[in-house]
């Protein structure tokens, strides 16, 4: 099962998903192990977290519950 944690101003962490780009190429990640995606837009690496969300600081009031309406 594919799992999506919110970090508190920070990337998403993603678990066990398949990671495709807008073309349908998928990324190579290790599935098992936590990959980071970038949410503030400033990472040099998109779509994956470098931390640039620190240095800029991102400020993001989402969480999973309120994201869907909750």
């Amino acid at each position: 099962m594919a799992t999506i944690t919110v970090k508190p101003n920070g990337p998403y962490l993603v678990v066990g998903a398949d990671i495709v780009d807008a073309q349908g190429r998928t990324f190579s990640y290790d599935a098992s192990k936590p990959v980071a995606l970038c949410r503030c837009g400033a990472s040099a690496n998109k779509p994956f977290c470098d931390g640039s969300h620190q240095r800029i600081g991102f400020k993001a009031e989402e969480t999973a519950e309120t994201a869907r309406g909750g």
